[in-house]
């Protein structure tokens, strides 16, 4: 018979980094802190928790010796090196760090520089001094003083104030649009918005980049337009056909060979690889295939014009619908396998977006009232950026649902959070907006 002892002090349980910045943000390690080199350091604002590539918190604020709140992203890792370690210095996207917390300390001192050669200020945490209660289900955000009043509005009178966020934004769009229509053109607006809209939120810059370096006046007069889109975008870097499926290899090779003739003309146009983020999105919107459909929609411009001349929104939905491409309609990207069955190559939550954030405000620039048309666009999809707002303004508001159910009321909600939320460095002791709630009640 074998007997096992216990031990009579078992093993302190250490947190894994995602439970530490999940207790960092719920302010179980204090608010209060002495930095490395003996500064005062004040958490005014925890921000918002980036569950996406880049520092860990944004839109947060502290204060140094009393200082006035300074805003910025506060980067969270288990030790100091990290900084170091993990490329932050050399990253562009760490430029506006405020604050580098750590767990674990080196013998010898790490410097937090960011690219612009910007010391950023270090705090050290210890994991043993956390209660020992802890809640994994952390929200992006907590929940900001407006909460109270607007939970008391009645629905018709908050509906009204996402009503009027959400106008002035879709004004301020279609100023912007009819800005670039002055000085390039209708089409050539119209072909770079579209571009940017297909990029979403990650590749959008590539795909204004795109779209500005080849003007769809100068693509629609060659007839290797496809071909060229591919290699500007830097896709069509390698000419070893063996790194392609056989199935994808004749289309690469077409490609290849009409990009072939143009590519010393144009190799200052090609966008640096770097530029472009290949992953963290839904195979159907891999970059790769989006270009494809922007290669499409250019092919196809001239009926694309018709199916808008009247401003009508549902003829601009079949239209985008409708759209095929012989490669793209069944393929995800150019080194994948022939899908199982045909998929849209514009589908149909893109589309909406494309309405609300391209076409629509279009129209508006062109005179044409649409207000009608735009509160009527069902919401399709969320972001981060808009739970936080919904986060900041509703909370657990039972009715928070009934009030981001269409693009409207999303672009409402958003146009408060940036106005209000993104501008206040007081962790909501100084924002004006619940005060103006309670008025307006």
């Amino acid at each position: 018979m074998r007997v096992q002892e216990s031990a009579l002090f078992p093993a302190l349980r250490t947190p894994g980094e995602l439970e530490l910045q999940a207790r960092w943000f719920a302010g179980d390690f204090g608010r209060r802190f002495l930095s490395v080199t003996g500064d005062q350091i004040e958490i005014v604002q925890f921000g918002t928790w980036n569950r996406e590539a880049g520092p860990d918190f944004s839109d947060a604020a502290i204060r140094i010796n009393g200082s006035e709140p300074i805003r910025g992203t506060i980067e969270f890792d288990l030790a100091d090196r990290s900084w170091e370690t993990h490329g932050h210095a050399t990253n562009p996207s760490f430029d506006d760090a405020v604050l580098h917390v750590f767990v674990e300390q080196s013998e010898r001192a790490f410097f937090t520089r960011t690219k612009s050669n910007r010391n950023v200020p270090q705090v050290r945490v210890d994991p043993s001094a956390l209660p020992d209660k802890f809640s994994a289900n952390i929200p992006l955000a907590r929940p900001g003083r407006c909460q109270a009043p607007l939970k008391d509005l009645a629905p018709d009178r908050l509906e009204s104030i996402l009503t009027a966020a959400s106008q002035f934004r879709l004004q301020r769009k279609a100023a912007r649009i009819k800005n670039i229509v002055e000085n390039h053109g209708r089409d050539a607006a119209l072909f770079q918005e579209i571009a940017a809209a297909l990029g979403y939120k990650q590749n959008k810059l590539a795909f204004t980049l795109l779209a500005q370096r080849l003007p769809l006046a100068s693509l629609r007069k060659s007839d290797d337009s496809e071909a060229i889109l591919f290699g500007v975008a830097g896709f069509l870097a390698a000419p070893d056909l063996a790194t392609y499926r056989e199935q994808t290899r004749s289309y690469v090779r077409n490609l290849w060979d009409r990009w072939w003739p143009h590519r010393d003309d144009m190799q200052r146009l090609v966008l640096p690889a770097k530029l472009w983020r290949l992953g963290g999105a839904r195979p159907l919107n891999h970059p790769q295939r989006r270009l494809g459909a922007l290669a499409i929609l250019m092919k196809q411009w001239p009926a694309f014009i018709r199916a808008i001349a009247r401003k009508d929104a549902k003829r601009a939905h079949d239209f985008f619908l409708e759209l095929r491409h012989p490669f793209w309609s069944s393929h995800y990207t150019l080194i994948s396998e022939r899908a199982p069955k045909e998929m849209a190559i514009i589908g149909a939550s893109r589309i909406a977006d494309i309405l609300a954030n391209v076409l629509l405000p279009c129209f508006l620039a062109e005179g044409s009232d649409i207000w009608s048309i735009y509160e009527q666009l069902p919401a399709r999809l969320t972001n981060r950026r808009l739970e936080t707002g919904a986060t900041r303004l509703f909370g657990d508001d039972p009715r928070r649902p009934q009030f981001t159910k269409t693009i409207a009321q999303q672009q409402g909600l958003l146009q408060i959070y940036e106005d209000f939320c993104l501008q206040d460095n007081s962790d909501c002791a100084q924002c004006p907006f619940p005060e103006q709630m309670q008025k307006w009640k």
